[in-house]
């Protein structure tokens, strides 16, 4: 198809949206940003680091990197409204495969609420997508990973280690049980549980996307505190004991604790009572700094892009 073709390819399955007043065609994109204030976020994912096309569909993929991208703008207590795609590919990708991908990312932003306003694409050895997320804050102030305080508590709404034990599934070579592999292929981040958390008063937030402990961290360092994770406030799945058992004694908690990509939100509040219902009250925030388990220090450790 080349480069142009490619692009009027997937553009022409864009519809419009009520947000958008331009989309894509021109140099640029134009989003109406009712607040006066835009929530912009940006990540980037790299064949056989971020994903693999042996292990999940096109669709599966472009659902994967929009749930990733979109869940950071709910974390800043944000609404979703539109989505840039930058996509390089190699010169014999097949035509079906980026229509597949297409689909994907337009299904995930239609759950989040955005829209597809742009992107660019590039001859690339791999395949790359990088994604630029936009948000509204309908005229809140934007929940930070700054703001926890001595005697909140931290909650956590959406999955924990579904993603991770589904890799581990794949990692072993199975491909059941279905439901880990999907949940690996396909995250379910709860996007209007981020304004919520904001309007029912949360003081931090972030997206659990590198593992629950650490990036609790991150909030722990923002604010100057320290956390401490009840680990019997979880309950740990059915199938997550049966993939444990199956790959010799894994420890399934482990996967709730540190695994990452399923793009829960953690957050932490004045006090339980005003915490929204369907979020789980996992931990305390005190003076100190770090995060710890049960009162102890955690030896698992999330992702890293740059760890060996």
């Amino acid at each position: 198809m080349g480069e142009f073709g490619l692009i009027a390819r997937v553009t022409g399955r864009i519809g419009p949206a009520g947000h958008v007043e331009l989309g894509p065609g021109d140099d640029s994109a134009v989003v109406t940003a009712p607040d006066g204030r835009v929530v912009a976020s940006t990540d980037m994912y790299l064949e056989g680091s971020h994903f693999r096309r042996d292990w999940s569909t096109a669709t599966d993929i472009g659902h994967r990197v929009a749930a990733a991208c979109l869940a950071d703008i709910a974390a800043m207590g944000a609404r979703a409204t539109a989505l840039l795609v930058g996509f390089g590919a190699p010169p014999d990708l097949e035509a079906s495969w980026s229509d597949e991908l297409m689909q994907g990312l337009l299904e995930e932003c239609t759950v989040a609420g955005a829209a597809i306003v742009g992107g660019d694409v590039v001859r690339s050895d791999k395949v790359i997508l990088a994604l630029t997320a936009l948000g509204d804050l309908g005229g809140r102030a934007p929940v930070t990973r700054g703001g926890a305080r001595d005697g909140d508590v931290v909650a956590v709404r959406g999955r924990l280690g579904w993603s991770a034990a589904g890799l581990a599934v794949l990692s072993h070579g199975f491909r059941s049980p279905r439901v880990l592999v999907d949940a690996h292929r396909r995250p379910v981040p709860p996007y209007a549980a981020g304004p919520e958390a904001a309007d029912a008063g949360a003081t931090a937030m972030c997206d659990v996307s590198d593992g629950l402990v650490q990036d609790l961290g991150h909030l722990a360092a923002a604010g100057g505190v320290a956390i401490d994770v009840t680990s019997a406030a979880f309950e740990v799945p059915e199938p997550f004991e049966q993939v444990a058992a199956a790959l010799g004694g894994a420890d399934p908690l482990s996967w709730i604790l540190a695994g990452g990509e399923d793009h829960a939100l953690a957050a932490t509040f004045p006090g339980e009572v005003g915490v929204p219902e369907g979020w789980l009250v996992v931990g305390r925030v005190s003076a100190g700094e770090g995060v710890t388990v049960d009162g102890a220090t955690y030896e698992g450790t999330g992702w890293d892009s740059f760890a060996d």
